[in-house]
């Protein structure tokens, strides 16, 4: 397992939320039996784009680039873990805060503490998402840059990009 200085040195400064990243990677690798991820085998969903991410990266392997960490962008503290593997899943919501403890404190408190206390677990309610797919490229017939074809519009029967598609708004 990955210690909270090698955790530090990819994130590049210690604060509470990257504690939490490393206390729910703790506590999701003893609950769900997990190793570190070379590929898919677990997949972490999570509701927050926050410092934790990268203690999940290095703690677990979930990452945006093997498309084993995904983002439900809800701003929670709240992340999803599957094990590909056994089948397992989890859903864990930190608890709520002490609002007595610093922020040196709070960060002190979520290294040391047993991490299978932090958290609430319950049934996740997100579905496991499919694996990584490699998708074809389009040339985009305005701007003239690659674009991956789940990224491609037909518009005035020319394939275009996100960035040059003009969206019907009319209808909300």
């Amino acid at each position: 397992m990955k210690t909270w200085e090698e955790v530090i040195k990819f994130h590049g400064h210690e604060c509470p939320g990257l504690a939490i990243g490393y206390a729910v990677s703790k506590a999701a690798k003893e609950y769900l039996e997990l190793d570190f991820s070379q590929d898919e085998e677990i997949v972490c969903v999570s509701e927050n784009d926050a410092c934790g991410l990268d203690a999940i990266q290095v703690m677990l392997g979930c990452t945006v680039g093997k498309g084993n960490l995904l983002i439900r962008l809800r701003g929670k503290s709240v992340y999803h873990f599957y094990n590909r593997k056994n089948n397992k899943s989890v859903r864990m919501c930190l608890k709520p805060k002490n609002n007595d403890l610093s922020r040196e404190e709070y960060k002190n408190y979520l290294i040391n503490s047993n991490p299978m206390e932090l958290f609430d677990f319950s049934e996740s309610n997100v579905e496991l998402p499919e694996k990584a797919r490699i998708f074809l490229s389009e040339v985009c017939e305005i701007c003239g840059e690659k674009s991956s074809e789940q990224f491609t519009r037909l518009q005035e029967g020319k394939k275009v990009c996100l960035d040059c598609y003009s969206d019907y708004k009319r209808f909300f």
